[in-house]
């Protein structure tokens, strides 16, 4: 585990953020399939969500799995072969389980805030169309306000984007630096804060590249709706490209934690829980 003593960040000039960019790029295309699993792995268990009880599990896990990719990421930087059972590193840790499901929880209370006072009280959704929308109807979305699904969406972008600066920084203050919960959240958002040049720059590189991926995705989109092996196909390549710039999200997270608290490539587990690297490979 690394001291929690060297956690000082540094600020850094705005062309760090398209390093930060490159080097993520770089871990990715290391590893790409070792790392594209990893990234499956977690969608099926956030597919879990619908299940009672389990779900609310899975909801309050995420910040936990996302510090499982950060980990296999560093494994990366390190040299090592990132495992599958890196992802469940953070939840098998009891030391540090328990400040991710508080963060986790803290990410609900976010949502459910934001919901209410974007969207409000004043909408209501009949139990039968709510019904339908469980199910997975897409049909019954014609059905509803579009003022409603408006606001919606601007609630869930809110919520994102509050919940995503609390947490970009002390998910891996948490993991790599053994930070208590109250300290990470406050320290995270300082150290980003005082960065947001070169996030700045790091944002609009991920446009960039997202412009050309937005436009294939759109191109893909008929074909994965479509029906038969076509569609099956066109559906996988749309997963995949989704997957990979998830990724590089994760990937720029780590690259950028890692330069301004000055994290040692060498891989460092902050738990005991880590498999030696010949039962690294065979679990990859």
């Amino acid at each position: 585990m690394n001291d929690a003593k060297k956690t000082a960040y540094v600020t850094l000039p705005p062309s760090a953020g398209m390093g930060w960019l490159a080097q993520s790029l770089r871990l990715l295309r290391e590893q790409a399939g070792r790392l594209l699993l990893i990234a499956m792995l977690m969608q099926l268990l956030l597919g879990l969500v619908q299940v009672p009880l389990l779900g609310l599990f899975v909801i309050l896990a995420v910040p936990a799995l996302s510090a499982g990719i950060l980990e296999a990421f560093h494994r990366v930087r390190g040299g090592r072969s990132a495992a599958l059972v890196l992802l469940f590193l953070p939840i098998a840790s009891r030391a540090h389980l328990g400040r991710f499901m508080a963060m986790g929880a803290l990410v609900i209370v976010i949502s459910i805030v934001c919901i209410s006072f974007v969207v409000g009280a004043t909408t209501e959704i009949d139990e039968a169309l709510m019904l339908r929308l469980q199910q997975g109807d897409m049909a019954a979305f014609e059905e509803i306000d579009p003022t409603f699904i408006t606001r919606l969406f601007a609630a869930f972008a809110i919520s994102v984007a509050i919940s995503g600066t609390l947490t970009f920084f002390s998910i891996p203050l948490v993991w790599f630096y053994d930070r208590p919960l109250g300290g990470a959240l406050g320290e995270g958002l300082k150290a980003l804060l005082v960065n947001w040049k070169p996030m700045l720059v790091l944002g609009l590189g991920l446009v960039v590249i997202f412009l050309p991926l937005s436009l294939l995705i759109g191109l893909l989109m008929p074909v994965a709706l479509g029906e038969g092996i076509g569609g099956m196909v066109g559906m996988g390549l749309l997963m995949v490209i989704l997957l990979l710039f998830q990724l590089l999200l994760f990937g720029t997270q780590y690259c950028s934690f890692a330069e301004i608290y000055s994290l040692p490539a060498v891989p460092d587990s902050p738990t005991k829980l880590e498999p030696p690297d010949d039962e690294s490979q065979l679990l990859a």
